[in-house]
């Protein structure tokens, strides 16, 4: 029950934390707060975007695959 309700605590306050840092950010920019969130969300789109691609490329199946056609 106790766990249950640190739960629901931290997940009410997730949006709230989101919200300050956001007003933060913005304010020590002096940028309007929904160029500061969309700036942000787009960012980590990208970084997400990367990632995967990196991913992929690494993938262990793949580079053991192309390491054995290199020495047939």
């Amino acid at each position: 029950m106790l766990m249950l309700s640190l739960v629901r605590a931290f997940a009410a306050a997730i949006p709230w934390l989101v919200h300050l840092a956001t007003w933060l950010v913005a304010r020590s920019l002096n940028m309007p707060q929904p160029v500061v969130h969309d700036t942000g969300v787009f960012v980590v789109a990208q970084v997400y975007a990367v990632e995967m691609r990196v991913g992929k490329a690494l993938c262990p199946l793949r580079l053991w695959r192309r390491l054995q056609s290199w020495f047939r």
